[in-house]
């Protein structure tokens, strides 16, 4: 059995209404003026309305933040840094999605530790203490709540850069399933999928362990059992919380086995393609899965026997994946219109791109640009376009 040092660094309050809660979290962390990050998406749907009254009926003085979009670069982390540095503030609270809470992470390690987002890229650069945070995700997705690493795009080259440290953990992730519902159901599809290749890639990398294995398997049977019906039946609350929990779990173990070559072939897409980062990996997931089974087969029978689906190990790979494919397309995420199309010439270098991706190097199949090349062959051959 492989050796492990496990911490969780954040305190968990899940419950619908939970978000009622929010003031006295912040009071007991000694919160006062707090800088409140969250994107345009949640002023419209009332809930930075919300939070901004829970804080203030508690004492707690909110600086709202909304200047950044999807996918946070570095000009952004920036702009916030810029913005709140002579504003005083003593805390950060990320409201939404990955992007919000990503975005809340890189902002504290500007205003706390100086320099650049370049500086803090990979892990353990922050010299001094950083700001405390609480983390109120309104989408179940990322998992970034639960994980010491900022995913940040460097402005210029649109890479993306992972950057951590234990100081960068929210010391509270509130799960509030109520705040998900007013999600577009295309969101729902996206987060809710890639939360799935979470549990899935986390469950089957080279540096998972036993306590990562509890996490993924429990996300994973959640998040299947869940995910069709957060789609068909919006408003239901324990649907949308298991999938709120199951992101979460999901997120524990990425921080504790990291991910592997679906993400890694992902990030590229986004990269040079502006696709979407749910249907970049919804896209790859299946193909990814059986590329893998020559040598990871039996992990992936476990996950289906969760689901009450026993197969023989030899054929596990074609059956998780045919699973993912009908969840893929519950989510309307198999269709053309959410697909990158490649020009045929890009294949090469987007390889090469993949395979630089840290994540990649935590693949159970050890991967390269050739492995690239290939699982991109597969993913895209009805989309590749001779241009």
């Amino acid at each position: 059995m492989q050796p492990f040092d496990f911490q969780l660094h954040t305190r968990v309050v899940f419950g619908a209404g939970a978000l009622a809660r929010l003031g006295a979290l912040a009071r007991e962390l000694d919160f006062r003026r707090t800088l409140l990050v969250a994107d345009h998406g949640l002023v419209t749907s009332g809930h930075v309305a919300e939070a901004w009254e829970v804080l203030a009926a508690a004492g707690v003085e909110v600086v709202p933040f909304h200047e950044f979009d999807v996918n946070p670069d570095t000009s952004m982390c920036a702009r916030g840094r810029d913005f709140s540095a002579p504003l005083g503030v003593d805390s950060i609270i990320g409201l939404g999605g990955g992007s919000s809470l990503d975005c809340a992470k890189g902002i504290n390690f500007l205003l706390t530790n100086g320099g650049e987002m370049r500086d803090y890229h990979g892990y353990g650069k922050a010299a001094r203490t950083m700001l405390p945070m609480i983390a109120i995700p309104t989408t179940a997705g990322t998992g970034s709540e639960a994980q010491t690493y900022a995913l940040i795009s460097d402005a210029a080259t649109h890479v993306k850069m992972a950057c951590g440290d234990p100081k960068a953990a929210f010391r509270v992730a509130l799960l509030d399933p109520s705040l998900t519902v007013s999600q577009p159901a295309s969101v729902t599809a996206a987060a809710g999928f890639d939360a799935i290749a979470h549990a899935v890639e986390s469950y089957v990398t080279t540096r998972r362990n036993a306590v990562s294995d509890t996490f993924a398997r429990e996300a994973w049977r959640l998040l299947e059992a869940n995910y069709e019906r957060v789609l068909t039946h919006p408003a239901d609350l324990e649907a949308r919380g298991a999938m709120q929990l199951g992101a979460h779990y999901a997120g524990v173990a990425i921080e504790h086995s990291m991910l592997g070559a679906t993400h890694a072939c992902a990030n590229p897409l986004t990269q040079h393609y502006g696709t979407t980062h749910g249907e970049a990996v919804a896209l790859l997931l299946p193909h990814v899965v059986r590329w893998n089974s020559t040598v990871v087969a039996a992990r992936y029978a476990e996950l289906l026997r969760i689901t009450r689906r026993e197969v023989d190990d030899t054929d596990a790979g074609d059956a998780l994946a045919a699973r993912l494919d009908e969840l893929k397309a519950a989510g309307a995420l198999d269709t053309d219109a959410g697909a990158a199309y490649v020009a045929e010439g890009d294949l090469e270098m987007l390889a090469a791109d993949a395979a630089r991706q840290w994540t990649g190097t935590f693949n159970p199949r050890p991967f390269d640009a050739g492995g690239a090349l290939e699982l991109y062959r597969r993913a895209l051959k009805f989309q590749l376009q001779n241009v």
